[in-house]
């Protein structure tokens, strides 16, 4: 992610003279400096500089708070409906009940959007019991249906065995 580099405001502003954009949106034309900055504090607002590489550069009146806060909603909006991926763990001697919780917590996270990763852990003899893992995974896919779409099909990787469901498209 890029980090945006701060506008400069009111007295940060120090090249003269500049192209003004009032907050109606109208050009006031090329001012110098201190006169746009009369202009803004008279109407009890900021001078915001919003195009330094122009020529003359553009600055704009504005409430510069407002400004700031409705660029942080947006970049929050913007974060808020990426996929994360969740996880829900585990073993071959799971029980049918407990299995059933798991499935439910995962059916929820799916709803929200989310990808679901189902992690299978072994521990000793389990290992050699693989098969297990597997009927145990594709039941999972079976009971969930058209409603997800296999991701990344089961794989062993050590000592667990893995398997990632994401929601199907609408």
């Amino acid at each position: 992610m890029q980090v945006a580099k701060a506008n400069r405001v009111n007295e940060r502003i120090r090249i003269s003279p500049i192209r003004v954009i009032d907050q109606n949106n109208e050009q006031l034309g090329v001012l110098p400096t201190h006169e746009a900055l009369q202009i803004a504090r008279d109407a009890g607002l900021d001078l915001v500089e919003v195009s330094p590489n122009a020529e003359p550069p553009v600055c704009r009146i504005m409430d510069y708070g407002k400004h700031k806060y409705e660029q942080a909603k947006k970049n929050r909006k913007q974060h808020s409906s990426e996929q994360t991926l969740k996880e829900v763990r585990m073993r071959p001697k799971t029980d049918d009940h407990d299995r059933l919780i798991k499935m439910n917590r995962a059916h929820k996270f799916l709803e929200q959007g989310h990808k679901v990763q189902f992690t299978m852990l072994f521990r000793g003899r389990e290992r050699s019991h693989k098969d297990l893992a597997l009927q145990a995974f594709n039941e999972i896919v079976a009971e969930f249906g058209e409603a997800v779409k296999v991701e990344r099909p089961a794989r062993v990787d050590g000592r667990r065995m893995t398997m990632v469901l994401a929601p199907a498209k609408k």
